[in-house]
């Protein structure tokens, strides 16, 4: 064989190993690639080009008892720029032109959106800036809407971003804000019902991945779900949103022509405990929380006790009923002083001589010195007891946010002007919470019933929870309940009121209350809270309402709360179409 044919086929064989091995080698280090280290380099690669992100869960909504929203939850917006690099930039129209725009124009531009100055925004810069000179940081403008979000984003200003995150919308304004409560501008919750039934409305928040390519654009189909959203749960109010919104005006309306200070209204259902409105003034708008005064964001009927006054006697009332210390026509003589041995000193609210007043007589004309003798027929211990189980001097089971027992001391405490102060509602202190629910066992035949905020919490599952476990008790009698109603009507009848309080067709029992509040030193402060309290038809009570006015200094006595009384009544019996009375009032004897 030739030598040349040889060395072709060696250099043949010899290329042939060599391709070989180098394919070899390619097929080894694809095998160690895709194989071998495929889940280390997968993790490595995805470290580099993965991104993750936050997946919302919704706050719950809180709606009214006929499912009307009170407070839900949008998507806001939180506009940030990066201040390093706010400098003039070129920006392209729909027309395709180029236009070159400055930093101060674009300021100008992203203020007439948000609502600042140029100069506020360009402030901004400055601050951020001064310190830090490498700030890539800094917010424009927190929780804008989304309209005002797309109109930035139209700007297409390089220096300026945003960040989503769920926001809280109160669609009503100011209806029902002082119950609701508020949220931070972070979500957490900071008060009313936004706190105390945060449980049910909070939401759980999930995360997402996904991977981005070389240009920062999500890749189709890379996003993943780590950890699922979870919504809140919807919360559901016994409270009625036009009523709300109706007594809420009323009781602004009197606040302000009487000259007090502030003023809350509950309506409470006899039957059930069953709270449709709870009313106040000043009010808080949850979506502008700093346009109120701090102490006026509370709710006030939980929150707020003042001795009641004139109101105790119904109570003190029904006790000398249930114990059979005394009847409806029971005589009394009422003088303008009283001067009891124990050296206390018993005055009414006007000068008058003696009176000879029947123990509905004494309600009638509301008659501290009345109701002080015929009080003394009961015990210190027996009128405490039996102001226990009118909710007096415990909160309510409804657990509010910040709510007040209000104070009721132990009558072994008592000195001798407490003693009676306490028949006719001083010397102790009560919420307007606690006065309607008191009402309510009266209007209830004498069974207090645990008085509703919350009829319950619909769980994004569709399950219920927080549903109310109710409470009943017999505070008094069935008879010493009805008689006490039938007495209180000669208010409304026969007492200072007259025409203020009626309404055509239907009869209503009501009793004022007029109460100086205490300085906190034992003494008196020259001012008031003067209430009117009641139901009706009075024949078989279905609604109670109770007006508190706080310090009115142009009518200084219950009659600055008797009108709001009258017209939030009557809203209500036309509200749930209450049928007219059709019995005449009893008219029992208030004289002899």
């Amino acid at each position: 064989m030739p030598q040349h044919t040889r060395s072709s086929r060696r250099r043949m064989a010899l290329a042939i190993v060599c391709v070989l091995a180098v394919v070899g080698a390619f097929v080894v280090r694809l095998v160690d690639i895709q194989v071998v280290q495929a889940d280390q380099l997968r993790l490595v690669a995805s470290s580099k080009t993965a991104s993750q992100s936050t997946v919302y869960g919704t706050r719950g909504e809180i709606v009214d008892t006929n499912g009307n929203v009170l407070a839900g939850s949008v998507m806001r917006y939180d506009i940030t720029m990066d201040p390093s690099n706010v400098t003039d930039f070129t920006r392209t129209t729909e027309d395709g032109e180029k236009v070159a725009v400055t930093v101060e124009q674009a300021a100008g531009d992203i203020g007439a959106i948000t609502g600042q100055k140029p100069e506020e925004i360009l402030g901004l810069v400055e601050d951020a800036l001064a310190a830090n000179p490498s700030s890539t940081f800094a917010f424009v403008k927190r929780s804008v809407d989304v309209d005002a979000y797309q109109e930035l984003r139209a700007l297409n200003i390089p220096w300026l971003y945003s960040q989503k995150h769920p926001g809280r919308i109160y669609p009503n304004g100011a209806v029902a804000g002082n119950v609701l409560g508020f949220v931070g501008s972070d979500g957490t919750p900071l008060q009313g019902l936004e706190k105390a039934q945060n449980d049910c409305l909070a939401s759980i928040n999930g995360t997402q991945t996904f991977q981005r390519g070389k240009d920062g654009v999500i890749l189709p189909g890379s996003t993943e779900t780590v950890v699922e959203a979870k919504d809140g749960g919807t919360l559901k109010l016994t409270i009625d949103r036009d009523l709300q919104w109706f007594a809420q005006q009323r009781i602004a309306d009197q606040v302000v022509a009487t000259g007090g200070d502030s003023g809350t209204v509950t309506i409470m259902e006899a039957k059930t405990g069953k709270i449709r409105a709870i009313a106040q003034y000043p009010s808080v708008d949850p979506g502008n929380v700093g346009g109120t005064e701090e102490y006026y964001r509370q709710a006030l009927s939980f929150t707020a006790p003042f001795e009641p006054g004139s109101t105790f006697k119904a109570l003190t009332a029904a006790m000398l009923l249930d114990s059979g210390k005394a009847t409806p026509s029971t005589k009394v003589v009422a003088d303008g002083w009283y001067y009891p041995q124990n050296g206390a000193r018993i005055k009414d609210s006007v000068p008058h001589g003696p009176m000879k007043l029947t123990l509905t007589g004494v309600l009638a004309e509301s008659s501290n010195t009345g109701i002080s003798q015929l009080g003394e027929a009961l015990t210190p211990q027996e009128r405490y007891d039996y102001l226990k189980k009118f909710g007096i001097g415990d909160t309510t089971s409804i657990g509010f946010d910040a709510e007040s027992s209000g104070i009721l001391s132990n009558p072994s405490t008592w000195d001798n002007q407490t003693y009676y102060a306490t028949m006719f509602g001083q010397g102790l202190s009560a919420t307007p919470i606690q006065i309607a629910s008191a009402y309510q066992a009266l209007a209830n035949g004498g069974v207090k019933v645990d008085p509703t905020l919350v009829e319950g919490c619909e769980n994004a599952d569709g399950t219920v929870s927080e549903v109310p476990e109710q409470h009943e008790e017999r505070v008094v009698s069935e008879s010493a309940a009805d008689q006490v109603v039938q007495m209180l009507e000669s208010v409304v009848t026969d007492g200072h009121f007259g025409d203020t309080l009626q309404i055509p067709g239907y009869r209503v029992a009501a009793k004022s209350g007029t109460a100086e509040q205490g300085d906190g030193s034992g003494g008196l402060k020259d001012t008031y809270v003067v209430s009117m309290t009641g139901m009706a038809p009075a024949e078989d009570p279905e609604y109670i309402v109770s007006v508190h006015i706080s310090n009115p200094t142009k009518i200084r006595s219950s009659a600055a709360a008797a009108p709001t009384f009258q017209q939030i009544m009557t809203q209500v019996l036309k509200t749930y179409r209450v049928e007219p009375s059709t019995e005449p009032s009893p008219d029992l004897p208030t004289t002899y």
